[in-house]
């Protein structure tokens, strides 16, 4: 009888495989797809900014994956959570530099990453994946600089205007 390494290193391989050439060779109709994101405004500082709201799961999976055009600096992408955790961001399939900063559940920022590049290997998650070290319940990305633009520092507040 065979073990079970045998038998399921194999696999594990295959399946990996199979699921990253899935991930590189997206049709390009669903790369190109326009993303249908529900809008509201949140302000910054003095700062009104028209956010795409990201709060389903399958929306939050989306994102800003194979987004062509990039977002203009009065715009951003607003994930929304059910709760404060330690919520991360791949950024696999992003196709330029982005500013994500995660906002606790008073609208503080308590975390942040300026000029975040794209993710250049499908293999390589964990570099790839960027993580708050504070619960968060939001996760503000807009294009790298955006953040600069807005005046943006840990302890910055945003207040939800719309959502």
């Amino acid at each position: 009888m065979a073990r079970k390494s045998a038998v399921l290193i194999p696999v594990i391989i295959a399946a990996v495989a199979v699921g990253g050439l899935g991930l590189v060779f997206i049709p390009q109709d669903i790369k190109n797809r326009s993303p249908d994101f529900p809008k509201g405004t949140v302000r910054i500082n003095d700062d009104v900014i028209t956010v795409e709201i990201a709060q389903s799961i399958a929306e939050k999976q989306r994102w800003l994956t194979f987004r062509q055009d990039m977002l203009p600096t009065d715009t951003a992408m607003l994930l929304k959570y059910d709760k404060p955790d330690l919520y991360d961001i791949w950024m696999l399939n992003v196709n330029y530099n982005l500013d994500l900063i995660w906002f606790d559940k008073d609208g503080n920022a308590v975390y942040m990453k300026k000029d975040v590049p794209p993710c250049g290997n499908v293999l390589d998650q964990q570099g790839c994946t960027y993580k708050t070290t504070k619960p968060a319940m939001y996760i503000l990305a807009g294009t790298a600089g955006f953040a600069d633009a807005h005046r943006i520092d840990i302890g910055t507040k945003m207040n939800i205007i719309s959502a």
